[in-house]
């Protein structure tokens, strides 16, 4: 496992990036900084992280040729890798919520950032970024996040937990390539935050409506239950789950 080491850096994202361009990189080859000072998340929002007190790495993944189609089993297979390790220290509530946040009951935890290289109609690579929060103990402004400290009461080792993280996600990914893409999905789905759960919904249009998510389909989008009876696929700009 090889683990690179920053004391601080913009994004680790953009970091990995630039070095897989410069040289061949070993497959899970790490980036890992104690301060991270452009961090990103989904929909384009910024990651705060106070520093030395949390994870914030990124991880190259080369990938065998994988449909574009499938892309989303990239994301499956993180979220579901960070799910798992997070379970063997019996954090309480664990969940996924669409599309790859860790959730410890409705507090947010963990968030993802997968950017891929695409060659054709394939996936070559992906850079997997992860913000985890640890140890930090104050989210001033953020009422939906928390730490794994504030939800277990005690203080991790930052090196031992990504060890852990990364040994996991290997798993993760070598159970894709030997199960295939619906046996991932349908472990996905398992553990889907507030599925099959009556929810309130915003649209682009920033219209609430009420739902009940019933999964994914096989590009990612959101599946949900409209009140009328059908079902909808909803993309990640087209839909906020509220409650």
């Amino acid at each position: 496992m090889q683990i690179i080491k920053l004391d601080a850096t913009d994004s680790t994202n953009v970091f990995l990036k630039n070095l897989s361009v410069q040289k061949t990189l070993i497959d899970f080859t790490t980036v890992v900084a104690k301060h991270q000072v452009k961090g990103r998340g989904q929909r384009g929002s910024s990651w705060y992280s106070e520093e030395g007190k949390n994870l914030t790495f990124s991880v190259f993944k080369k990938v065998d040729s994988l449909d574009v189609g499938h892309q989303f089993g990239i994301s499956m297979c993180t979220s579901l890798a960070l799910y798992k390790c997070l379970k063997q220290y019996n954090i309480p509530g664990l969940f996924v919520k669409w599309p790859n946040d860790i959730m410890s009951g409705d507090k947010k935890v963990c968030g993802i950032l997968i950017e891929n290289t695409l060659s054709g109609g394939v996936i070559e690579s992906s850079i997997i970024g992860i913000g985890l929060n640890v140890n930090q103990t104050t989210f001033e402004g953020l009422e939906k996040a928390s730490s794994l400290q504030l939800i277990s009461g005690q203080a991790f080792n930052l090196e031992e937990l990504l060890a852990n993280i990364v040994l996991v996600l290997k798993h993760q990914f070598n159970e894709f390539q030997k199960n295939g893409f619906d046996m991932l999905k349908e472990a996905y789905e398992d553990v889907l935050f507030r599925k099959d759960i009556p929810s309130t919904f915003e649209d682009s249009k920033n219209q609430r409506f009420t739902g009940i998510i019933r999964g994914v389909s096989k590009i990612g989008r959101l599946q949900i239950e409209l009140e009328k009876g059908c079902t909808v696929n909803f993309d990640l700009k087209e839909v906020s789950l509220l409650n």
